[in-house]
């Protein structure tokens, strides 16, 4: 498999010649290591905090197992295909471990988590297990295995009291976007899902610490902040009695370092008129939500303990695209959830059609351990759930085609996120519609040669042509 190694941004490598077992400074061993993350954005922020511990410490990353004394592979529990990815993972660099090519083999995250001394017992040799809220001790399980110590191979920690603070970041992500954890953990009790087993409670950062990080994330060059959590509309509940998304939007809408704030995660509750006023006349906030809902069958809704109707999720998306000029939704469903008949998923179908989500992504449903939904009786043939989603998704990309095949012709602010590799004078990137790993791409050509195109640059570009999710467009 083609593993997920992060490249190094703005880590300081070791100096050619330089022993990187030993710390010239302090004498205690070092290394160099790689690393593996797997799973969603905020798994990625705790990668990212996880390295910054290991670097301010003195160890440094590299962007190959080739040149690595030992790997941190963080991994994603979710659902059954993250798992299979996970331990697929952990499986070649065990194998790079055995032939001598890697010292050590540190897993960490969702999995972990979720497993805990299951997988050490599977996979014995893997050298330490750090759950998700042992990720700040990382350092001192690397400095353990180096010095030999062994006494504690795994590392797991109930949810802090106080969130952890995601301050000290190695990004990993171009430097012109990052991604803002407001919330850790999830208080909803969906029955389908284990976050809650794997990331606790719902807890809430403070709003002044969020806007610290928010700051310091722009002084350093970051243009497009992605807000995420388990359930951002949840956000405050915990913390101050009630939701507070709205003023910390308002806050972070203040902070003139950054240029696009981009939300994800929206629960379809508590969402209010203050909300929506706050997201429809904000300057920085682009008009773009990203809202699972997961099904439209009220019977579905139900089954998966979800709190909302069909009418309930139609009155909300209507409400929000009248209001806010320009809106630009994504959704996750799901097919073959147990007891779901094809009425169930007629209506899924309809309230698709209806909606007309610009971008919209279907899993299959997924058998989760200790889950209510798992002992849920009338399983959905796996077939008759791939088909649906299938069907799903062919209705969806006309829809998405659709709208592509709309914006040609006009003119689009465009993120640039890279080059288009061995094509010169070709860059990939982003407008508002579209957030980074899950939506299209826009490929731009530079016309103007004195006017080049750079990465991390917002350039106006015309869009000219369609290429099914994905947009063509002209630097101008």
């Amino acid at each position: 498999m083609q593993l997920p190694i992060l490249p190094q941004n703005n880590v300081t490598v070791a100096s050619p010649g330089t022993d990187p077992m030993i710390d010239p400074e302090t004498g205690k061993p070092r290394g160099r290591y790689a690393v593996v993350s797997l799973g969603c954005p905020k798994n990625l922020v705790d990668t990212e905090q996880m390295l910054g511990r290991l670097d301010a410490d003195g160890y440094r990353m590299v962007d190959s197992v080739d040149g690595a004394d030992f790997v941190v592979v963080n991994t994603c529990g979710f659902i059954d295909s993250a798992r299979d990815e996970s331990m697929a993972a952990i499986d070649e660099m065990l194998a790079l471990k055995r032939d001598g090519k890697l010292r050590n083999v540190v897993v960490t995250g969702c999995l972990a988590e979720r497993q805990q001394d299951k997988l050490l017992q599977a996979r014995p040799d893997i050298d330490a297990l750090v759950g998700v809220f042992g990720r700040n001790d990382i350092v001192s399980v690397v400095d353990e295995l180096y010095s030999g110590l062994q006494e504690q191979r795994t590392i797991f920690k109930p949810a802090a009291v106080n969130p952890l603070s995601d301050a000290m970041r190695s990004a990993v992500t171009p430097r012109h976007f990052a991604y803002l954890k407001i919330s850790e953990g999830c208080d909803r009790l969906c029955t389908f899902c284990a976050i809650p087993k794997m990331r606790g409670k719902h807890f809430s950062k403070p709003i002044e610490q969020i806007v610290d990080e928010a700051k310091r994330l722009g002084d350093s060059g970051v243009r497009e902040i992605v807000v995420v959590a388990q359930d951002t509309t949840y956000y405050g509940m915990d913390r101050y009695g009630e939701p507070r998304l709205n003023q910390l939007l308002q806050e972070l809408e203040k902070i003139e370092s950054v240029d696009w704030i981009r939300l994800m995660y929206f629960y379809p509750m508590y969402i209010d008129d203050a909300l929506i006023d706050t997201l429809a006349s904000a300057k920085r906030i682009v008009p773009y939500i990203d809202m699972p809902l997961q099904h439209a069958s009220d019977r579905m809704l139900k089954r998966m303990a979800r709190k909302t109707t069909r009418a309930l999720q139609t009155d909300i998306v209507q409400k929000l695209r009248s209001r806010i000029d320009s809106l630009v939704m994504r959704t996750t469903m799901i097919t073959g959830f147990p007891g779901e008949t094809e009425e169930d998923f007629v209506e899924l179908m309809d309230f698709v059609q209806e909606s007309r989500f610009e971008n919209l992504g279907v899993f299959t449903y997924s058998i989760e351990e200790d889950t209510p939904a798992a002992r849920l009786p009338n399983r959905v043939d796996p077939e008759v759930a791939a088909r649906r989603r299938d069907d799903l998704m062919e209705l969806q990309q006309q829809i998405a085609f659709d709208w592509n095949d709309a914006r040609v012709g006009g003119t689009e602010e465009v993120l640039i996120d890279a080059e288009m590799p061995e094509q010169e004078g070709v860059f990939i990137g982003r407008t508002r519609s579209e957030a980074p790993d899950v939506d299209g791409l826009i490929y731009v050509s530079q016309v103007d040669p004195d006017s080049p195109v750079e990465i991390g640059q917002i350039r106006p570009c015309e869009i000219v042509a369609s290429q099914g999710y994905d947009l063509v467009a002209a630097a101008t």
